[in-house]
């Protein structure tokens, strides 16, 4: 099966999940054919498709509650119960169990694909050093607020202006149609005391997900802004790849709850759609709004660790660690160009 026809199918079996929005997956169709790396964050799909295929016995390993679609701008920062700043992996729309290497491979995949500055061989180091760093210690959050100042320091960078966010909210357009009973519900039980009164815009955001429902709630609030958004979910594209069953569960709050991490209390599964505040400090984290001079390979073992800590709410350290040790030297640079290879080729036929 080509590129092309995979995504007709898998848009198919998707559309009988969920509603699809045309213009937005115009939009995400065009996104494809613009770059290698924006083509793979919205090409999930295929990588569940192909990836144990093309990288053979990287693929074999133990199974963990994975992200799945992990990639170096699935990551961002928001706030805690003690409204501390925390940064980690920020959507698990693709939650499955899979073999914990998936998720180390499509990281360092798609930091070439990126085109990090940094030399790739020490950015796999630093990718498999935070992992395994991680894994020694048992998992830990990264919390912001005392520790880590290197990546406070890149994560906090965008947060100086934001009355630029606040403009780009309400600069949207605002819905012509009412969001569905379920997503009015889950915004509603979000918001920070009930009653509020809010008008919905339309917010485009992210590249796997686009083309689904997203509703965005702007209301004020005791002197200023609060949002909250909601995302229709469907099972994970996995399903789709293995030919699995149409009643698959959805697998984002099992995430949100098994991980090490210091959870936003207002990120929560409601039926089929995932809700979250947004704000200037809970969203996601692009590469290009980092300062520029930003310390990659700190970067990257700071993802690796956070891959560890999702990896540890479903498997003992013990075991991942046991299976790492017996891998031959360099199987993550050698699986990486692989699937860097698998993705460029279908990005080029994609675009033919």
């Amino acid at each position: 099966m080509n590129i092309r026809n995979a995504t007709a199918r898998y848009e198919e079996w998707l559309g009988r999940r969920l509603r699809l929005l045309e213009s937005d997956l115009e939009l995400k169709h065009r996104a494809m054919q613009s770059a290698p790396f924006p083509f793979l964050r919205a090409t999930y799909y295929r990588w569940a498709q192909i990836w144990q295929e093309v990288c053979g016995p990287a693929a074999k390993a133990p199974l963990v509650l994975a992200v799945g679609d992990l990639h170096v701008e699935n990551f961002g920062t928001w706030r805690d119960l003690e409204g501390r700043l925390v940064w980690g992996v920020n959507d698990f729309d693709e939650v499955w169990p899979l073999p914990y290497t998936n998720d180390l491979v499509r990281l360092a995949t798609g930091a070439l694909l990126a085109g990090m500055s940094c030399d790739f061989e020490q950015g796999i180091a630093a990718i498999l050093k935070g992992y395994t760093d991680a894994l020694e210690a048992g998992g830990r959050p990264y919390v912001l607020a005392e520790s880590h100042p290197t990546l406070r320091t890149m994560a906090a960078a965008r947060l100086h202006e934001p009355e630029k966010y606040w403009d780009k909210l309400h600069a949207l357009e605002e819905c012509r149609e009412e969001p569905p009973a379920g997503a009015r519900k889950g915004i509603d039980r979000m918001m920070p005391e009930p009653g509020l009164r809010w008008k919905v815009v339309h917010r485009v955001a992210g590249l796997g997900s686009l083309g689904r429902e997203r509703y965005t709630a702007l209301a004020a609030w005791r002197g200023g802004w609060v949002a909250r958004e909601a995302k229709a979910l469907a099972p994970s594209a996995c399903v789709w790849a293995e030919n699995g069953k149409a009643s698959a569960p959805i697998l984002y709050q099992k995430m949100l709850d098994s991980a090490v991490r210091s959870r936003d209390p207002f990120v929560r599964l409601q039926k089929r759609w995932i809700v979250r505040r947004l704000a200037p400090d809970c969203s996601r984290i692009e590469l290009a709004a980092l300062p520029r001079e930003r310390d990659e390979l700190h970067l990257l073992h700071a993802m690796g660790w956070e891959t560890a800590n999702i990896h540890l709410g479903s498997a003992k350290a013990g075991t991942l660690k046991k299976d790492l040790d017996k891998r031959p030297a360099g199987w993550l640079k050698a699986a990486a160009r692989k699937m860097e290879k698998a993705v460029l080729a279908d990005f080029k036929e994609y675009r033919r």
